[in-house]
C-alpha cells in the first residue's frame, strides 16, 4: 500500500516516557493530558510529561504505599495522590507555599474512593462507590472545603474535561448514566438517561462496561458514545457505535448510529470532529462524519464509514541514544498492539513501549479515496486544515486528465460559495452591531472566525482559475464555461464579483477572438459594470474598436463624473482614450495641458508624447493665435523635454496671416 493511501497517522513528535515495569508505574491524566511515571511509589522519582511541555516536571515523594491515582490540578498548582480507598493526599506546587502534605478523607461512611477529577486549579471531585463529593482546595490553609455532595450508588465513572462533565454508571446493570456538570464552583445534576443494551440481560450483574463508553465533543456538542457489540435488531450483523447527545439543558437523546459491519475488539478516538473506530483483529480503522448525510429513520441517523478501512500509516520508532549509535535503522512500531490504551479525544498510549501519540487525519490521500466530489467537498469543508486540499481538488477537477463535468463543477463551486457567503454575512452582522454601539442584548459580541473552509475569490483566482486559463491544451469553450459557472455561483449567493474575475473572462475571450461573445456578455450585463473593467475595455480598442464605446457606456452607467472618467483613463495610461473622450463631450478646450503631458511622459512612449504635445499646440493656436504655452500652464519642463527629443525645429511656429 503506497504512502498516499493511509489517511490516519501517529504524530511525529510523541511524548516519550519510561516504560511500565514492576518498578515503574505509569498513569495518565486526561484533563492535563499528562503522563506520570512513578518509580518505587515516588521515592526514586516521579516524571510528568505532557504533549505541549517539552520540559518535564520531576520530583520525589515519600513512598507511603502503592499509588492508585495521581494528577495535577489545572496549571500544575497542586498535586493529588490517592493511595488508599478512603483518602487523597495533597501537595502544593505553588512557589513560596508550604510543601507539607495534607490529606482529605471521603465524607461518606463505609464508602470507597473510585477516583478523583480536578475541575479547575483549586476544585476537585471525589467519586466514591456511594456518590460524588465536590471540594474546594485551600492550599494556603492546607485543607479542603466541601462545596456539595450527592449520594448515589456508583459502579464506575468517566470524566470529559472539555465538557467538564462527569458520568456515573448507576443501577445493578450499570446502564443508567447520571451526568454532573461543573463550572466555577458549582455542580449541576443533569437529567439521567438509559443506555439501551443489545438484548434484555438474563442475569442481574453489571452489563455495561466502561470500556464500551466514551465521551467526546464533536462539532461543539458533547456526546456519549456507546460501543454496542451486537445490534438490537436480529437481522443486522456486526457491532455499532450509538451516539447520545448530552446537552447542557434538556434530556440526553439518541441521535446517531455508526454501522461497523464487523465484530471483535474496538477502540474509539475523535479527531478533527471525526469518530475513528480502530479494529484490533484486522488492524485497520474507519472514520465516520456525523455531519455527512446519513439514513434517517425518523428518530436516529445511520452512518456508514466515509472511506474504506485502512491501517494507521506504518510508524518507525526512532532509536534514541548518542549519535554513533543512532545510525541503526529505526524500529517499526507494532500498530494496534494489545498494549495500546486509547484516551479521548485523540490519544493513543503504548505503556509497554513508553510512547504517547496524538492521532492525526491526513486529508490529501482522502481526495482519491472519495470519488463523489460533492460528498468530498462536504467532508473537507468541515476539516480544520482544509483550504489547500480543497484548492487542489478544484485544480484537479479542471485538469485534462481528471476533468469533471460542468454540473459537478457547479456543485463544488456552490458548496464553497455557501460557506463563503455564511462568513460574509456573519462579518456583516458583526460590523453592523459594532457600528450600532454597545447594546444590552449582545454583550458577548464576537468577531466571526475565518476558518480554512472560507475559500474566497482571491484564493480561487490565485490558486485555481488564473492557472487554469493559462493551460493551452484546454478547449476555450470549457475554460469560459468554468469561469462563467463560478461567476454564476457567486451571483446566486449574492456575493459581489471582484473585477479581476471579470477581467479574466474578458482576457480569455479576447485571446480567442470571441468578441461577439464579449459584446453579448456586456450587453446582457453578465459581466457587472466596474471602473477597472471599463478601463480594460478601453485598452482593447486597438483589437476591437467597439470596445471604446462599450467602455464609455459602462462608465456612464456607473454615473461616473466626466472628470473622474478622465482621471481613471489617465491612471491606466489610456492618454489618447482620455483625450478622445473629452473631445467627444466637447470639453477639450478647458482641460489642463500639463495633466495630459505628465501622463503621456509617464508612458515613456515618445510618439504618444509627440501626439499629445502637438494636440495642445494646435489648441493654443486655435484659442490664442499662438502655439506656445503660457507661463500659467506650467509646461516649461515638457517643452524642454520635447525640444530634447525632437529638436527645436519640431516646435510649431505661430501662423501669421
Amino acid at each position: 500500500m503506497g504512502q498516499e493511501d493511509y489517511y490516519l497517522e501517529l504524530c511525529d513528535r510523541p511524548v516519550h516516557f519510561e516504560k511500565a515495569n514492576p518498578v515503574n508505574c505509569v498513569f495518565f491524566d486526561e484533563a492535563n493530558k499528562q503522563v506520570f511515571a512513578v518509580r518505587s511509589g515516588g521515592a526514586t522519582g516521579v516524571v510528568v510529561k505532557g504533549p505541549d511541555d517539552r520540559n518535564p516536571i520531576s520530583f520525589r515523594m515519600e513512598d507511603k504505599g502503592e499509588v492508585k491515582c495521581i494528577k495535577f490540578s489545572l496549571e500544575n498548582k497542586i498535586l493529588a495522590v490517592q493511595r488508599t480507598s478512603k483518602t487523597v493526599d495533597f501537595s502544593n506546587f505553588i512557589p513560596d507555599s508550604s510543601q507539607l502534605e495534607y490529606t482529605q478523607e471521603c465524607k461518606t461512611k463505609n464508602a470507597n474512593i473510585l477516583g478523583f477529577c480536578w475541575t479547575s486549579s483549586t476544585e476537585i471531585v471525589f467519586i466514591t462507590d456511594q456518590g460524588i463529593e465536590f471540594y474546594q482546595v485551600l492550599p494556603e490553609k492546607r485543607n479542603l472545603k466541601l462545596l456539595k455532595s450527592q449520594n448515589i450508588n456508583v459502579n464506575w465513572y468517566m470524566y470529559c474535561p472539555e465538557g467538564a462533565v462527569i458520568l456515573l454508571s448507576t443501577t445493578v446493570l450499570g446502564n443508567v448514566l447520571q451526568p454532573f456538570y461543573f463550572r466555577a464552583g458549582t455542580m449541576s445534576k443533569l437529567p439521567k438517561f438509559e443506555i439501551e443494551l443489545p438484548a434484555a440481560p438474563k442475569s442481574t450483574k453489571l452489563s455495561l462496561s466502561e470500556r464500551d463508553i466514551a465521551m467526546a465533543t464533536i462539532y461543539g456538542q458533547l456526546y456519549v458514545l456507546f460501543l454496542r457489540h451486537h445490534s438490537r435488531t436480529s437481522n443486522s450483523t456486526g457491532a455499532e457505535v450509538v451516539l447520545y447527545h448530552l446537552p447542557r439543558e434538556g434530556a440526553c437523546k439518541k441521535m446517531h448510529i455508526l454501522k461497523l459491519n464487523r465484530t471483535g475488539k474496538f477502540a474509539l478516538n475523535v479527531v478533527d470532529n471525526l469518530v475513528v473506530v480502530h479494529h484490533q483483529d484486522t488492524e485497520t480503522s474507519v472514520i465516520f462524519d456525523i455531519k455527512l448525510r446519513g439514513e434517517f429513520d425518523g428518530t436516529v441517523t445511520f452512518h456508514h464509514p466515509v472511506l474504506p478501512a485502512r491501517s494507521i500509516q506504518p510508524y518507525q520508532i526512532p532509536v534514541a541514544g548518542p549519535a554513533p549509535v543512532t545510525s541503526q535503522s529505526p524500529i517499526p512500531c507494532k500498530l494496534y498492539s494489545s498494549s495500546w490504551i486509547v484516551f479521548q479525544p485523540d490519544i493513543i498510549i503504548s505503556a509497554s513501549q513508553g510512547y504517547l501519540w496524538n492521532l492525526q487525519v491526513k486529508l490529501q490521500p482522502i481526495v482519491n479515496l472519495l470519488p463523489d466530489k460533492g460528498r468530498l467537498m462536504d467532508f473537507l469543508l468541515q476539516r480544520k486544515e482544509c483550504k489547500m486540499v480543497i484548492l487542489s481538488v478544484c485544480s484537479q477537477m479542471l485538469s485534462e486528465s481528471d476533468r469533471a463535468t460542468l454540473p459537478v463543477i457547479a456543485t463544488v463551486f456552490d458548496k464553497l460559495n455557501h460557506e463563503y457567503k455564511k462568513y460574509l454575512d456573519a462579518e456583516q452582522s458583526y460590523t453592523t452591531a459594532v457600528e450600532a454601539g454597545p447594546s444590552r442584548c449582545s454583550p458577548l459580541l464576537k468577531r466571526p472566525v475565518r476558518t480554512q473552509a472560507v475559500v474566497d475569490q482571491s484564493d480561487m483566482y490565485t490558486h485555481v482559475l488564473s492557472v487554469f486559463t493559462e493551460k493551452k491544451e484546454m478547449p476555450h469553450k470549457f475554460v469560459i464555461a468554468v469561469l462563467m459557472e463560478y461567476i454564476r455561483s457567486l451571483n446566486q449567493f449574492q456575493i459581489t464579483v471582484q473585477h479581476y474575475l471579470h477581467e479574466l473572462v474578458i482576457k480569455t475571450l479576447v485571446q480567442h477572438n470571441l468578441f461577439y461573445m464579449l459584446h453579448q456578455f456586456l450587453q446582457y450585463h453578465v459581466l457587472s459594470d466596474s471602473k477597472p473593467l471599463a478601463c480594460l475595455l478601453l485598452s482593447l480598442e486597438s483589437f476591437y474598436p467597439p470596445a471604446h464605446q462599450l467602455s464609455l457606456d459602462m462608465l456612464k452607467r456607473l454615473s461616473t463624473a466626466n472628470d473622474e472618467i478622465v482621471e481613471v483613463l489617465l491612471s491606466k495610461h489610456q492618454v489618447l482614450a482620455a483625450l478622445r473622450f473629452i473631445r467627444g463631450i466637447g470639453g477639450h478646450d478647458n482641460i489642463s495641458a500639463r495633466k495630459f503631458l505628465d501622463a503621456a511622459k509617464q508612458t515613456e512612449d515618445n510618439m504618444l508624447f509627440y501626439t499629445i504635445f502637438r494636440f495642445f499646440e494646435q489648441r493654443n493656436q486655435r484659442l490664442r493665435g499662438n502655439p506656445n504655452f503660457t507661463p500659467g500652464e506650467h509646461c516649461e519642463e515638457h517643452v524642454a523635454f520635447f525640444k530634447q527629443v525632437f529638436g527645436d525645429q519640431a516646435l510649431m511656429r505661430p501662423t501669421t496671416f
